[in-house]
This record gives structure tokens, sequence and C-alpha cells, in this order.
């Protein structure tokens, strides 16, 4: 199984995301990240959605996504021309025992601590998914009261647009 990326932008209208990832359910495709939100125009939103599949079966999805009306245009995103950010945010006990190996664990992976009570510390980190997955995976060595994550937005480098493609 391959690792997709889809930037899709679409009309900014009411059901439009439900169409979306109704077409990604019909196919089968398991969506690890969805993210959404408008654009530099509130007339447009950006639905960036990462998925495993083949890649016969993920070019029918794509040939079926550009079928439904609001949909203006999609780039399937190669990480090595591409800028991502994910953001994590994981609530930790505050154990007085452990408390300076997990602080010095969040420098390390340039954490800020954005909440801390004599119950629990809460970091927020901002990175790509592999080093937001590997603090996780260190972080479980304690006590992880809560985790929320963002899921991966990214955008292409250099001068190239998703509007681009559709002279919008």
């Amino acid at each position: 199984m391959n690792r997709y990326v889809l930037a899709v932008l679409v009309r900014n209208q009411f059901g439009v995301l439900n169409r979306v990832t109704s077409m990604f359910r019909r196919r089968q495709f398991n969506i690890s990240s969805l993210v959404v939100s408008e654009t530099e125009s509130s007339l447009y939103s950006r639905i960036h959605v990462t998925f495993d599949g083949e890649e016969v079966a993920e070019q029918q999805l794509v040939n079926q996504l550009y079928k439904l009306p609001d949909i203006c245009s999609i780039k399937e995103l190669d990480t090595a021309h591409t800028v991502s950010c994910e953001l994590l945010l994981i609530k930790m006990k505050n154990d007085p025992e452990q408390r300076e190996d997990i602080r010095a664990a969040a420098e390390a992976f340039g954490a800020r601590t954005v909440d801390y009570s004599k119950e629990s510390i809460v970091f927020q980190l901002c990175d790509d998914t592999r080093r937001i997955d590997d603090f996780v995976d260190l972080m479980r060595d304690y006590t992880i009261l809560e985790i929320c994550r963002t899921g991966a937005v990214s955008l292409e480098k250099g001068s190239s647009t998703i509007r681009k493609a559709t002279n919008l």
C-alpha cells in the first residue's frame, strides 16, 4: 500500500465535505488525516486528505472526485516538494518523580509548555508528522492523559499553487 496526500480545492458550500468523504468511504479508503479550512478567499475551502491505498484505486478516486460539482482542483502532494506541518497538544501527568525527564524530552523536541498545573502539563509541538510520532512514542514511557492532533497540512514549495491548475 502507498500513502497519498491530496489537496482538494472546493467551493465553500454546505455538504461538500460530506460528498468528498463519502467518495473515500465508497472506495474503502481509510483516511488517516483530514484537515479542512477556508482559503485566502471565503468562496473556497481546501481539504487536505492523507490516506493509504493502491495506485490504480487512487487514480480512480481522483477521477471520481473531479465529477463532483463543487470540486475546483485536486493536487497530489509529494512530500519531497512540499512544506508540511502538524500540530500536537499532549497532556502529561505532572508526576514529580518524572517531571524533569518529561520536560527534558519536550525541550529536546522543541515542544512548548502551554499549560502547567499541579496535576498535569500540556505541551504544544508543531512539526512534521514523523517527528510528532517520535515525540508521542517517547512520551508513552510516561503517563499520557490526553492527545489532540490536527493532522498534517501542506503547501507545495515554489510558486506553484492549487489555484493555478484551475485559473481561478
